[in-house]
């Protein structure tokens, strides 16, 4: 019987991105109280800009969690690290200053989480490439915020000691510099007013993108344990994905889309389809035929979605309607995730 418990490599990358999930709330909370400290308007300004900014890289975050399909806590170490900081940032004897010197550290902390996150990825697999390629736009943005600290440390550090305003010249410039890349970058799945911007659309193409590359990473292998973790995932990634569209996106559809019914028959046929091969040894000659014929069935009920349903969604769902649903079918998601990681 194929086991779907994740391998170690999988629960470590579940436990840093909910480490950097819980820095994230508390990069945010800072740059809040941080915002109330300031005098200087444009230093307040650039201090809302980030604040917005992180708001919408939390929910980013939120959707790389939930595509990951692995759940985590974060390490104890990391609540003493927080705890630790907000002692220090409650310190009447440190400065604005000493603030913002380790609100930029922070922002370094989770720019190099993401690029550890990354890296770990590539020597995972390529589904863990796919769901966490939403974090290149996080940690992009820390990169940029990291430099506009730079220079509002220029500025406060300056004036504490001298009374004057530092020569902005040299950070001026990187801060647009880093700015301008930042908006363009951000603007892939920044786009828009919301916390969570990316549509329905948007979520099940993912989903579907990441079930594709499990299927070719199964088909790729010949080692039975890498095919096991594999499936486990894939088992994992279907059941989430089919559970959270007949919660919210067939009942939306019901009215719009004649084949809705299909899509529920098909996503039984892939359900048993699913438990048959979980029985199934991956060490067996029959095991990759069997995901061979769920890849096919899979893919057919790809192309209906995308080809079919996703233009009764574009007609007659607005912007907004798309991105509460999205919200709502990764809320869908999370909870069947949940579900799954405590059998």
């Amino acid at each position: 019987m194929v086991s779907t418990l994740d391998d170690t490599k999988r629960s470590a990358i579940a436990t840093r991105l909910a480490d950097a999930k819980a820095l994230q709330e508390f990069l945010i909370s800072l740059e809040q109280k941080l915002m109330s400290a300031v005098d200087d308007e444009t230093t307040r300004k650039t201090l809302s800009d980030m604040y917005e900014s992180d708001q919408k890289n939390l929910g980013i975050l939120d959707t790389a969690i939930v595509q990951y399909g692995v759940k985590g806590e974060p390490r104890q170490a990391v609540h003493k690290f927080i705890d630790f900081i907000q002692q220090l940032m409650e310190d009447s004897e440190f400065s604005l200053y000493d603030k913002f010197s380790e609100l930029e550290l922070l922002k370094h902390k989770q720019a190099m989480t993401g690029i550890m996150l990354h890296k770990a990825a590539q020597q995972v697999g390529a589904d863990v490439i796919a769901a966490l390629t939403p974090l290149n736009t996080v940690n992009f943005e820390n990169r940029g915020h990291q430099e506009q600290l730079k220079g509002i440390l220029e500025r406060i550090g300056t004036l504490e000691l001298t009374g004057k305003e530092a020569d902005q010249g040299l950070f001026a410039r990187l801060q647009d510099t880093a700015a301008a890349a930042t908006g363009v970058v951000g603007s892939i799945l920044s786009k828009g007013s919301g916390k969570d911007d990316m549509d329905i659309q948007d979520l099940i193409r993912m989903d579907h993108a990441k079930a594709n590359t499990l299927f070719a990473e199964i088909q790729n292998t010949d080692d039975p344990q890498k095919a096991q973790e594999y499936f486990g995932q894939l088992y994992k990634d279907l059941t989430a994905h089919a559970e959270a569209e007949e919660q919210v996106v067939y009942p939306a559809m019901r009215s719009y889309y004649n084949n809705t019914q299909e899509l529920y028959d098909e996503q039984a046929q892939m359900k048993q389809m699913l438990e048959q091969i979980k029985a199934t040894s991956p060490a067996s000659s029959e095991f990759k035929d069997q995901v061979r014929q769920l890849a096919q069935v899979v893919q057919d009920h790809v192309s209906e979605e995308e080809n079919d349903m996703f233009a009764k969604i574009r007609d007659n769902f607005s912007d907004e309607q798309r991105e509460q649903m999205a919200t709502q079918f990764k809320s869908a998601k999370s909870q069947v995730q949940d579900t799954l990681a405590a059998k």
